[in-house]
């Protein structure tokens, strides 16, 4: 089973590009995407044309803003929106789909602002998100994918130094967020089987920085410690375009 997360900044925007083309070649089972910018009937009217996929989508009550969709060709046992929390539940960042083997949560952390302006609440989303998981995972193991929004170590960024504490996604407050996914259990399964390697999932439209790969890793699949062993491969897609992020993929057998 082969699983692609891809922040796609704006889902009607990539559809112009090469995104059908794209898909085609990367062949997903299950495709999560995040930042659709676009209502349900906008996401539904623009991924009309993938056959084979089952879609599912949550977007945001502000339009033209965040929101993921599901693509399966495998339809799920159950599937479900947010995490039951109201301050967190308007703005379509998390769905959940039950397989026989796993629940798969397709999640658009959010951004703590240019200002630093929400990093109070990004801290309380990652408390609350990691008790969503750690309830899910009480049932069955869990894959979260998707674009988390932080930069965890010095290795998954190009400037490490300059960010320190002053760009959203590489606070101390953001790392330590993903601190407690690890430690609670989950595993980054990237830098499980590539510890050293230096890659990068978003490059800024400004300064060139995807031409200089003056970038940052902040797309992951966290997976329970129980998947580690069905893990295949796990893959950042640098080649594909048509976002500021770029694909990633992992590869299970089950």
């Amino acid at each position: 089973m082969k699983i692609i997360s891809w922040n796609v900044n704006g889902i009607r925007a990539i559809a112009k590009k090469d995104f059908f083309e794209t898909v085609g070649k990367m062949a997903p089972d299950i495709l999560c995407l995040q930042e659709t910018k676009a209502q349900d009937h906008e996401v539904e009217e623009t991924l009309s044309t993938l056959e084979h996929y089952n879609i599912n989508y949550n977007s945001a009550d502000k339009k033209g803003y965040s929101g993921t969709a599901i693509l399966g060709k495998i339809a799920p046992i159950a599937i479900s929106n947010d995490m039951n929390i109201t301050e967190h539940d308007t703005e379509g960042r998390i769905q959940c789909a039950e397989y026989d083997d796993f629940f798969l949560v397709n999640v658009y952390v959010p951004n703590s602002g240019q200002q630093l302006d929400r990093l109070d609440y990004r801290k309380q989303w990652d408390a609350d998100f990691l008790n969503y998981l750690k309830n899910l995972e009480k049932t069955k193991s869990v894959i979260a994918c998707g674009d988390f929004n932080v930069a965890h170590r010095p290795i998954d960024l190009k400037n490490d130094k300059s960010n320190y504490n002053k760009t959203a996604g590489y606070t101390q407050i953001e790392i330590d967020g993903m601190d407690n996914f690890i430690k609670s259990g989950f595993v980054d399964s990237f830098r499980h089987f590539h510890p050293d390697v230096v890659a990068y999932t978003y490059w800024s439209y400004r300064f060139k920085s995807r031409e200089r790969n003056t970038g940052w890793r902040i797309d992951y699949f966290l997976v329970s410690k129980s998947l580690v062993e069905c893990i295949k491969s796990v893959e950042i897609l640098s080649d594909y375009f048509g976002s500021d992020h770029c694909p990633i993929a992992l590869e299970l057998e089950l």
